[in-house]
Order: structure tokens, then C-alpha cells, then sequence
């Protein structure tokens, strides 16, 4: 069966599909690395997290802006040299400065040849009202997505692996996103330390309720030098193995609207960084994993929202 929102016969909503279909073009991200930093450091910072902030593909936080850009440019031109571009703020919390810093860092890669738009990758806790209202006026002039960091919905979770927020406060900031009409983006973790299958389906349950745009689904990672690693070496918890990890996902697909936008399916380490699943490095075999299970077992994205089979 031909899935609604795929042009390349996926069974779920890809973002190429979403790319194309919105702009006619091809749409390419370019990560970048402001040199911002994270709220909750002084409070020892989520313990999943790397030194570079969840940015181990942006650009080289000592060059500029700009430098960064265009080297991520020229390798994307290489496939795709009549390509669009969307500047992607990417590593750590990046509304985590002063509106005018904010403003400087964004208008410069807006003003860059080619760019239609920026992605932004935040904390619910971390958007002042000013900061709101002029992410309201750049959506204005600019196709603008907010990325904001859950991970789980299970509050016993989100104390261990020391997230810095509840979920009213994730809820909330959705709605104010929402209510000035800007995309919203929700990164979730398979796999986090205790969580049972039925503990991830919840989570991409609650999140179906809500009104976003789109989703990344992360598996958990081991990295190197994280409180993480320290609690894995102590603990020992289960890390889902493989193929469990693509059941849950295609389980987790069923339970969206086709609508929302599957941004990522799973987490992309450098082998140098990880711990473990080792698993997690060969990205290619994960999706193809998805693949083949959706088409096994007839399964489309929102199969068990809505009855598509008839």
C-alpha cells in the first residue's frame, strides 16, 4: 500500500516528503554550533549528555557562523547543487542568551543566499517572553521550527537522568509555541534506563494528543565522560537490543497522526563516542529494520488511530 505522506514508499511521514512537498525544492539542514551553552549545567546537566551538547555533527564552534555555513554547503552542493537550505542550531540551548545576541547569530545565517529558514534546538525552560515574541516575528518572514528536548514523559525518568523540568512545563511551552503558530519539533529517548515498552508507547501517546508538527525518536547512547556512563558501568541496566528497538519504533509510528512529520528514527553516534548498543553505528541497517518490519506486519504510521486497511 502507498502511504499518504511518502514519495519514496515509506509507510510513515518523511520529512524529504514534508521538504518537498511544502518548498518544491530540495531542503537541506545545515547543523551549526553558536557557541551557546545550557541552563542546566550549573545543575550538573542532563546525564546523557556529551560536552558538545548533543551537536557532534554541527560545525566547529571556533569558526564563525558564516565559515560554518558555507563549509556545510559545499559538501551538500556536491549532491544537490541546486539545493535550499535551512541553518540548524543545533548543539546545546539555543535561546539561551540575550534577544539581541539571538537576533545576531539567526539574522546571520537568514541573510545568507539560499537559506528559507532556521530550526532551533532548545529546552521548554529556556524561551523568555521576549525571546517568544520574536520567534513570533521571525515566523513571520522565515519557515521557523522550534526543536524541543522531552525525551521521556515518566516523571521517575526524568528525575533520574536529571532532565531540569517537568512535564507541565514542556505542555506549556508547546501551547504558547502553538498559539503564535510556529512548528513545533519533540526529540524523544527509546531506551532510557528502567523504561518498559509500554513506557515509550505512553510517551509518543501523550505527545500524539498534543499539537506538533514533528518528532525525532533517539535511541538511547552511551557516550563517553557522561553521568550516563558512570551509572551504565554501575547499574548495568538493560539497553534495548536491536530489533527490539525497531519493534517499538513501528509500534510508537502507529500511535501518531500521519500528519506529524517523522524528523529521525534513530540516534547517530560517532563510533569514537560510544559506549553503547554498539549497534547504534550502523544507522542505515536501523532503517532499513523499520522498513522491512512496517511492510512484514502491514503497518503505516497512525494504523491504530485510524482504520486504513479498509
Amino acid at each position: 500500500m502507498n502511504f499518504k505522506y511518502s514519495n519514496t514508499n515509506k509507510r510513515y511521514h518523511t520529512l524529504d516528503y514534508y521538504y518537498k512537498n511544502k518548498f518544491n525544492d530540495k531542503i537541506i539542514k545545515i547543523s551549526l554550533n553558536a557557541g551557546f551553552s545550557c541552563p542546566h549545567l550549573k545543575n550538573g546537566g542532563c546525564i546523557y549528555c556529551s560536552n558538545l551538547g548533543s551537536g557532534e555533527y554541527a560545525g566547529n564552534v571556533n569558526d564563525d557562523l558564516v565559515t560554518q555555513f558555507m563549509q556545510g554547503k559545499k559538501l551538500m552542493n556536491k549532491k544537490w547543487p541546486n539545493g535550499k537550505y535551512i541553518g540548524y542550531f543545533q548543539a546545546r540551548t539555543n535561546t539561551y542568551a540575550p534577544v539581541s545576541i539571538l537576533k545576531e547569530k539567526y539574522e546571520t545565517i537568514l541573510n545568507l543566499k539560499d537559506v528559507i529558514g532556521l530550526a532551533i534546538a532548545t529546552r521548554p525552560d529556556c524561551i523568555s517572553d521576549e525571546c517568544l515574541n520574536y520567534l513570533e516575528e521571525l515566523n513571520k518572514r522565515t519557515f521557523l521550527t522550534i526543536e524541543l528536548g522531552l525525551q521521556t514523559i515518566h516523571e521517575q525518568t526524568t528525575k533520574l537522568i536529571n532532565r531540569g523540568h517537568d512535564l507541565n512545563c514542556f505542555v506549556s511551552m508547546v501551547n504558547k509555541l502553538r498559539e503564535k503558530n510556529i512548528n513545533v519539533v519533540v526529540h524523544i529517548i527509546n531506551g532510557l534506563p528502567y523504561e518498559t515498552k509500554e513506557m515509550m508507547i505512553e510517551t509518543v501517546k501523550f505527545l500524539n494528543k498534543l499539537d506538533i508538527q514533528g518528532i525525532k525518536i533517539h535511541m538511547l547512547s552511551i557516550l563517553k565522560n557522561t553521568e550516563m556512563e558512570k551509572l551504565y558501568a554501575k547499574e548495568k541496566f538493560k539497553l534495548l537490543q536491536e530489533q527490539e528497538y525497531i519493534e517499538i519504533v513501528c509500534e510508537q509510528l502507529e500511535y501518531l497522526r500521519p500528519e506529524i512529520v517523522i524528523h529521525r528514527l534513530t540516534g547517530d553516534p560517532k563510533l569514537d563516542d560510544l559506549v553503547a548498543p554498539k549497534w547504534l553505528t550502523k544507522k542505515i541497517s536501523v532503517l532499513n529494520g523499520i522498513d522491512k518490519y512496517m511492510n512484514k506486519k502491514n503497518i503505516v504510521q497512525g494504523d491504530k488511530l485510524y482504520d486504513f486497511k479498509n
